[in-house]
């Protein structure tokens, strides 16, 4: 075990799911540390993007695929896709077995599904590992716990040291693991640039296996970064677009953004289904999101400076990485994030979920001029939920980029980012 290694939070689900299944696949983004965190549960290991054994590999795959999964378990298969014949050789091998924790498999891309024969649902469990979290990073001290709020542990307190400079470097830095102690500003943004470009210049092409022009891929992307955090449909992307390319279609934009979710890049926010006390109609509308926000400042070479000078990007691409946190805290407790929005134009930015129904709601605010509102409006959707067919919420929270965590008299807690932990 290598002592340089950031524990993770998805560790522990990783443990539990080797313990309970024959192999698990972890999906996610290129560069998040899917191989690192395998590596450190796996006893041998297959690398299929080695360049010196890549060429035998894959001869051996199409042959006898059998061969490559041999070696002292847990076995490691990094970048599985690569050759998609070691599916069914997983799922063969781990019926043949009755083992659990043989196989683990990496991929930062999402396989056609004419590739893979079998589902391998009951021997091959999925997890999806995203980049570093605040908590993860040390830019969170911890002091609220997602877990211990859905408990009612919501008498709390903490404060943090995250200032609006930090929090601006943060979103420029991104989750990356290889930037994760990173504090020279030039090199941390570098690394979500070189992402940036790595996604355009090859990633989105070995999605489907059909080239894309990188122009296109790199406008689309900034299109999407200026509308992030919000509802834009991707009418409202091709219109944007069309200024720069006459030839774009929406059957095009349709297929480069699919590309971009089956390589885990876009990672838009899904609507909440709640049922209510009126007839009000829930919309349905996703909301744009990338898999971490420094993909969204790379596009728009918003560097720390530039955020500091224009806030109201500053507020979306904050909005942004409270949403990636949440998402691995929420994940971690069995719980999905979406957000709201009634035909009445009330919208709360984040409803966490948990399996067994509990739910909380979060506003997301970065200053704290805006947190009286932002309370009012949590207590607004509270009245319109129906508590006899749902939950009454476990809590309501204003997250911000603020010092100080504590419980407001009318209830709705205040959480800087900077306190919040999984």
């Amino acid at each position: 075990m290598d002592n340089d290694y950031i524990r993770r939070i998805s560790d522990e689900k990783l443990e539990l799911l080797l313990r309970a299944k024959g192999a698990v696949l972890i999906e996610g983004p290129k560069w998040c540390g899917k191989t690192r965190s395998a590596e450190e549960k796996a006893n041998s290991a297959l690398y299929l993007q080695d360049p010196d054994t890549t060429k035998s590999n894959l001869i051996t795959a199409k042959t006898k695929p059998s061969l490559l999964l041999t070696g002292e378990t847990p076995r490691l298969l990094d970048e599985w896709q690569d050759a998609p014949e070691l599916w069914n050789a997983v799922r063969f091998a781990v019926d043949k077995r009755r083992l659990k924790g043989q196989f683990i498999l990496t991929g930062s891309v999402i396989p056609t599904k004419t590739d893979i024969m079998h589902s391998g649902t009951g021997r091959i469990a999925r997890m999806k590992m995203r980049t570093m979290s605040s908590y993860e990073i040390g830019d969170s001290t911890g002091e609220v716990s997602l877990a211990d709020l859905f408990d009612g542990g919501t008498d709390i307190e903490g404060k943090s040291d995250l200032s609006m400079e930090k929090l601006a470097f943060a979103i420029n830095r991104g989750g990356w693991p290889a930037a994760a102690r990173e504090t020279d500003e030039k090199i941390a943004f570098a690394i979500a640039v070189d992402y940036l470009e790595a996604v355009a210049n090859e990633d989105i092409s070995k999605a489907d296996g059909i080239f894309k022009n990188p122009d296109r891929v790199k406008m689309l992307i900034r299109s999407l970064s200026r509308n992030i955090s919000g509802e834009a449909r991707t009418s409202t992307i091709l219109n944007d677009l069309k200024a720069n390319d006459e030839s774009l279609s929406h059957v095009t934009i349709d297929q480069y953004i699919d590309a971009l979710k089956a390589i885990f890049v876009i990672e838009d926010l899904p609507a909440w289904s709640a049922k209510l006390r009126s007839r009000t109609a829930i919309r349905t509308t996703s909301k744009r999101h990338f898999t971490d926000p420094s993909i969204a400042a790379a596009s728009l070479r918003a560097t720390p400076k530039r955020l500091l000078a224009d806030f109201n990007t500053f507020g979306f691409l904050f909005e942004s990485l409270c949403i990636r946190d949440m998402r691995i805290y929420s994940e971690s407790i069995d719980g999905r994030v979406y957000h709201y929005r009634d035909k009445n134009d009330l919208e709360v930015d984040a409803i966490i979920q948990l399996t067994d129904g509990r739910w909380g709601a979060i506003e997301i605010k970065m200053g704290a001029s805006e947190i009286e509102d932002a309370a009012e409006n949590l207590l607004k959707l509270k009245k319109n939920i129906d508590t006899e067919s749902m939950n009454e919420p476990s809590f309501l929270m204003v997250l911000t980029g603020t010092e100080y965590a504590l419980q407001m008299k009318n209830g709705v807690l205040i959480v800087p980012l900077g306190c919040l932990k999984n």
